[in-house]
């Protein structure tokens, strides 16, 4: 990031910092997690290695959980135990877990209403299911849609993060819209759909797409119409405790 870019950071977006959406996300979790005083169950469902600090629940959580396919989830640092595993088929029994979040997942999902059935499996009765993802109508994912694998590789490590950490996306579960006839079908309350557009993460590459950028979110945030633009998608589910799962 050039000493540019990071003038503009500061006089443009004072109250952002790395990984804001991934601190906002946190502040969600936290709050479910602080009513229980620490003696809910969570799984990480996504985990990984454990590259997003703030996703680390340990000490706020009586046992955090993590699943993901790569094998580096069984040292994720911040599980007390990792399994190995996909969305579709969670390695774990009924009703275990008071609390499933889920980071950066949705919009790499192949099957997201099987995905869903098993988080609703596994959940309690009234447990919730948090998630965050790109919102599918905003200009970055439809130029991902657009674009080779390979070059979200090699844009993402512009950006910072390894080639490893790159996934393939789908977007199949990624607007508002997904979420609600996703939570319908397998038996879910929607407590809230929420769109942020904050400091254009994907446009700090230089001064001249930083301004495009900015312009950007002055748009989506601020003219009438266009918020369903935004970039994050963030929702809240509640396990409807007599609903029938079609599962």
């Amino acid at each position: 990031m050039s000493s540019l870019t990071a003038w503009m950071d500061k006089k443009l977006y004072p109250a952002f910092g790395d990984n804001w959406d991934d601190t906002l996300f946190r502040k969600r979790i936290e709050k479910y997690l602080l009513q229980g005083r620490g003696n809910k169950q969570i799984l990480d469902l996504g985990a990984g290695a454990g590259i997003i600090k703030q996703m680390n629940f340990k000490g706020y959580a009586a046992r955090v959980c993590g699943v993901d396919p790569d094998p580096r989830v069984v040292d994720n640092p911040y599980l007390d135990e990792g399994k190995i595993g996909m969305g579709e088929a969670i390695p774990y029994p009924d009703e275990n877990f008071d609390l499933v979040f889920a980071v950066n997942v949705l919009e790499h999902l192949e099957q997201p209403a099987e995905v869903f059935r098993e988080v609703w499996r596994v959940l309690k009765p009234g447990g919730l299911f948090l998630a965050k993802t790109p919102n599918k109508w905003h200009y970055m994912p439809l130029i991902s849609s657009l674009t080779p694998h390979g070059f979200h590789q090699w844009f993402n490590k512009k950006r910072g993060r390894e080639s490893v950490d790159t996934f393939p996306t789908r977007y199949r579960a990624n607007s508002p819209a997904d979420i609600r006839r996703l939570a319908k079908a397998t038996g879910f309350e929607v407590l809230t759909t929420d769109l942020i557009e904050g400091r254009p993460e994907y446009m700090r590459l230089s001064i001249l797409t930083y301004i495009p950028g900015w312009l950007y979110e002055k748009l989506v945030n601020y003219v009438p119409g266009f918020g369903c633009f935004r970039i994050l998608l963030v929702c809240e589910l509640r396990k409807i405790s007599n609903a029938k799962n079609d599962s």
